[in-house]
């Protein structure tokens, strides 16, 4: 029983003397990092320099066609040719489909028929009248024969009128027959198949034609972006940057439309940008990065936006001094996008800031430098 006591004991002395030990040596650690003394902490870092700095807004957008057309016909008929390739190119005026045209055909004729047989009509008519007005003249005739026979020119003179528009509706309805493309684009799949009816009623249409050159994107920002974007747009056109989900750039084009409202359930509002889309990257219902250049500030001190540190004063940066040892700088932020921020205060050109490795460092504490190329993949995006 004595000796349990014992070794108890003598192990609560150890544990002190531990804890104690251990620390007065994290204390000497700490005074040591903070008088510099201790051994150069490794950072990555870069240069405050003078630069030329985009200042952008980012947003996610929709392709769309810059004309969207779904095809159908606008008579009743069967289907007895198809003229293009689904997936092609087209133009506008291109013969897209062929109905019968036999059943239009037939009354167009009988229309111009009615035509001529009222013309002929016509003109006996007239000729009576030219001998009832000279009998009339010399007392020789009727009166109301010579207003009868006026009364029948006149009627089929509006006759005529009438035959020569179903003359023309039946023209305009063979001309149906042709269905051609109004765009220049580029055909879908096709709905219906050779032979079938179709009918002007229909509302599945025949095939969509798209067209993408150019093409437009869609997109929406916070309400507070209206008015940067019209300042932008006063200057000059606004640059739209279209990118992958890697951040690859796929296609430049500028800002086309800003929609007239602002939509109150969501507090955005609506903008499209116009591209050449000439090699054909963007294509109808794809979904894109945008970048949306506002403004470029031009020579301003600049830094890398990892430099930037956020604390209960706000904005702040390390600053490497010639002895490799770290001052703590209050930082006046600018505008800033994706990788670089503006400084308005509190650097100068060529100071050397702590990039990456901040969390192991603070005022006082010397370190070891390596530059951002030097760092490799802790300077990667």
């Amino acid at each position: 029983m004595r000796r349990s006591a014992l070794i108890i004991a003598l192990l609560v002395i150890g544990a002190a003397a531990v804890l104690a030990d251990t620390r007065w040596w994290g204390s000497s650690i700490s005074q040591s990092v903070a008088r510099g003394s201790g051994p150069a902490i490794p950072v990555v870092t870069d240069k405050a320099r003078r630069a030329d700095v985009p200042i952008y807004l980012t947003g996610l957008g929709t392709v769309q066609a810059f004309n969207s057309v779904l095809i159908r016909s606008r008579v009743d008929g069967q289907i007895v040719k198809i003229r293009f390739e689904e997936g092609s190119d087209i133009h506008a005026g291109d013969v897209l489909i062929e109905i019968d045209q036999a059943p239009f055909e037939a009354a167009l004729a009988q229309a111009k028929a009615n035509e001529l047989k009222d013309q002929a009509q016509l003109n006996n008519a007239r000729r009576d009248l030219g001998r009832y007005s000279s009998l009339a003249k010399t007392g020789a005739g009727s009166a109301q024969q010579f207003d009868t026979t006026q009364a029948l020119v006149e009627q089929l003179e509006a006759s005529i009128k009438a035959d020569q528009a179903l003359v023309d509706t039946a023209q305009v309805q063979l001309n149906y027959t042709r269905i051609r493309s109004p765009i220049d684009g580029r055909v879908g799949t096709r709905l219906v198949d050779l032979g079938n009816i179709v009918r002007a009623s229909d509302t599945t249409g025949i095939v969509t034609i798209n067209q993408i050159h150019p093409i437009f994107v869609s997109f929406a920002l916070p309400a507070d972006s209206l008015g940067q974007l019209r300042a932008g747009s006063k200057d000059g056109d606004v640059i739209v940057v279209a990118l992958n989900r890697d951040g690859q750039t796929l296609a430049t084009g500028v800002l086309a439309v800003i929609d007239n409202q602002i939509n109150p359930a969501t507090g955005t509002i609506n903008y499209k940008a116009k591209f050449d889309n000439a090699d054909d990257v963007l294509w109808p219902g794809q979904f894109v990065n945008l970048r949306i250049q506002l403004a470029t500030r031009r020579n301003v001190i600049a830094v890398p936006v990892t430099a930037v540190q956020q604390g209960p004063d706000g904005s702040y940066a390390f600053v490497v001094g010639d002895d490799r040892t770290v001052q703590k700088r209050a930082l006046k932020v600018g505008a800033r996008n994706k990788t670089t921020a503006i400084i308005d205060d509190g650097l100068q050109p060529g100071e050397q800031i702590v990039t990456d490795g901040q969390y192991r460092i603070q005022a006082g504490s010397k370190v070891q430098t390596e530059s951002p190329v030097d760092a490799g993949p802790a300077n990667s995006p």
